[in-house]
C-alpha cells in the first residue's frame, strides 16, 4: 500500500503475544513508535509495565528488536514485499495483568516527516522540484495539442485521400464500361462485314 496510516491502542495480557502485519511493498518507508499507558497518571510507570517487541520482514528478517522496554521507535525502508509483522509480548507474570498499549504504524507518504522537511530548509528544493514538475506537465499537454493537430490533418488527409479513391473507382468503372461498350460495337461491326449475323 502506497499510503498508510495506522493508530491503535490494544491489551496485552503479560505472557500472550499479540503480533499486527502490515502488506508493505519494496522501498516503502515505515516508521512506527508504540509506548505502554500508565494505568496511573501522575505516578511513574510500574516495573512490570514492560514489553519486548520485535519487528520482522515476511523472510523472517529483523527490522526492530526491542527488550523490556516502555516505549521505542522504528523505522527503515522495505527490502522485500510482503507482510510485515510487529509482535509484542510481556513477561509473564502471576497473577497476569495487562498492558495498554498505544502503537501508531505508518508506511509510504504517510511515513515521511513532512514538517520536519520544511525546518531542515527544502522548501527551495521543494519549490524547484515544484517547478520542474509544472514544466513537465506544460511539456506534455503542449505535445498532447500538437498530437490532435496531427492526428486532424491525419484525418484530413484520410478523407482527401477517401474522396480520391471514389472518384478514381468511378473514373475506372466508366473507362472499362466504355472498353466493353466499344468491344461490343466493333465485335458487331466485324460480324456485319462477316456478314455471321
Amino acid at each position: 500500500m502506497s499510503e498508510i496510516g495506522e493508530a491503535m491502542r490494544f491489551d496485552l495480557a503479560s505472557g500472550s503475544p499479540k503480533c499486527i502485519s502490515e502488506d508493505i511493498k519494496t522501498n516503502s518507508m515505515t516508521v512506527g513508535k508504540y509506548k505502554i499507558i500508565n494505568p496511573d497518571d501522575g505516578t511513574p510507570l510500574p516495573d512490570s509495565h514492560k514489553l519486548t517487541v520485535r519487528v520482522t520482514s515476511p523472510y523472517g528478517n529483523n527490522y526492530h528488536y526491542g527488550a523490556h522496554v516502555e516505549s521505542g521507535n522504528f523505522a527503515f525502508t522495505a527490502a522485500e514485499a510482503g507482510d510485515y509483522t510487529a509482535c509484542f509480548w510481556g513477561a509473564e507474570r502471576k497473577p497476569p495483568i495487562t498492558l495498554t498499549v498505544d502503537f501508531e504504524w505508518k508506511t509510504g507518504v504517510a511515513a515521511k516527516d513532512w514538517s520536519n522537511v520544511a525546518k531542515k530548509g527544502q522548501v527551495e528544493t521543494m519549490l524547484l522540484e515544484l517547478k520542474k514538475l509544472y514544466d513537465t506537465v506544460t511539456s506534455i499537454h503542449e505535445e498532447m495539442f500538437y498530437l490532435r493537430e496531427r492526428e486532424e490533418e491525419m484525418q484530413q488527409l484520410n478523407r482527401s485521400t477517401n474522396s480520391r479513391m471514389v472518384m478514381l473507382g468511378f473514373f475506372s468503372l466508366i473507362v472499362c464500361l466504355s472498353v466493353a461498350g466499344l468491344q461490343l460495337w466493333h465485335l458487331k461491326a466485324f460480324f456485319e462485314r462477316k456478314k455471321l449475323l
